[in-house]
């Protein structure tokens, strides 16, 4: 029996893959390597080049490698391009998924773990937000996730198909072991940013709004390691093989940190200045959201054990870092 993990070479993707191996897993990764990159893969998982909307190769990999469960995150993620791209984002995200479940089901898969995201709550009503609170996405990015979720939902009613769908706040860092990290060119994470404006691998980080109803103006996010979100999809999938119901869960660590904050920290891990200017707010961005979580440090087994933005900011630093010498290095 197998994992299949979709998106397993991009940034979260690979870090789950290294999770899953260290477990004793046999893993079978399908990316088609348009944002993702083949060297993030580790040994001795299984490489296939291939989309999810290829529902003759998916299903094909699916019998042929007694797939048991699916850890799905292929897909877009950059709000703001949802926004001008919405084509791209229902098609990546809804109807390939869709293509993806329904392969899974005609195939036998028992389990699927969704990545999701925050974005589904919009304009949240209140901070920390929690899984029962109103959904009401402001950008395509989101409502693409949410009916996936909702497809997610009528899929397991109808068949024998059991999931979890994890809610990300916001992901950073790196490997902890400095293995893997955030490799993909032209990335708009906040803290990878900051960490290449340090660098001087970027002229700059445009800070999008400063009149948000928080600490300092600025947006206000839950950045969660992650190393430690990898491990709360293995406890999913440890939740569901155990006969644990369908559900859905946040993600994060329950506090919020600004941007200004995170700029703070990647100047004292590097011991250099970030240069940064003020942009106006982005469509679809909001000013703060935070995670409720007592609901996944309740049901599953996983607490986390790095949450420290210090921990996350020095891990995404050193692994900046890392890649800027590699690159030195190429052109000397």
């Amino acid at each position: 029996m197998a994992v299949l993990v979709t998106g397993g070479a991009g940034y979260i993707g690979s870090h789950m893959v290294l999770d899953l191996l260290e477990a004793g897993e046999q893993v079978v990764v399908l990316d088609n390597l348009v944002t993702g990159l083949r060297e993030s893969i580790q040994s001795p998982a299984e490489f296939v080049r291939g989309d999810v909307a290829d529902t003759a190769l998916v299903s094909e990999l699916l019998r042929s490698r007694n797939i048991n469960a699916i850890l799905h995150f292929a897909g877009s993620v950059v709000v703001p391009e949802s926004q001008t791209n919405p084509v791209k984002y229902y098609r990546n995200n809804t109807a390939n998924s869709l293509s993806l479940f329904a392969a899974a089901i005609e195939a036998g898969v028992k389990h699927v773990i969704f990545s999701s995201t925050a974005a589904v709550y919009g304009m949240a009503e209140r901070i920390p937000v929690v899984e029962t609170d109103p959904v009401a996405p402001i950008s395509p990015y989101g409502m693409s996730k949410l009916m996936t979720e909702q497809m997610l939902r009528d899929l397991s009613v109808a068949h024998d198909l059991s999931y979890v769908v994890l809610r990300y706040f916001n992901v950073a860092g790196a490997d902890p072991e400095g293995r893997i990290g955030q490799s993909t060119p032209g990335a708009t994470h906040l803290i990878k940013v900051a960490c290449q404006a340090a660098l001087g691998l970027k002229p700059e980080l445009k800070v999008f709004g400063q009149d948000y109803n928080t600490r300092d103006g600025t947006g206000e996010r839950d950045f969660i390691h992650v190393a430690d979100l990898v491990r709360a999809h293995s406890a999913a999938l440890r939740y569901l093989r155990a006969g644990g119901e369908s559900d859905t869960f946040n993600c994060g660590y329950g506090r919020g940190s600004t941007v200004l904050e995170v700029i703070d920290h990647v100047e004292r891990a590097s011991n250099r200045p970030v240069p940064y200017r003020f942009a106006p707010r982005r469509p679809g961005d909001i000013g703060a959201l935070t995670a409720g979580n007592a609901k996944i440090l309740e049901r599953l087994d996983w607490k986390p054990e790095l949450d420290d933005l210090n921990v996350i900011v020095k891990h995404a630093y050193g692994w900046e870092a890392r890649l800027a010498e590699k690159v030195s290095g190429a052109g000397s």
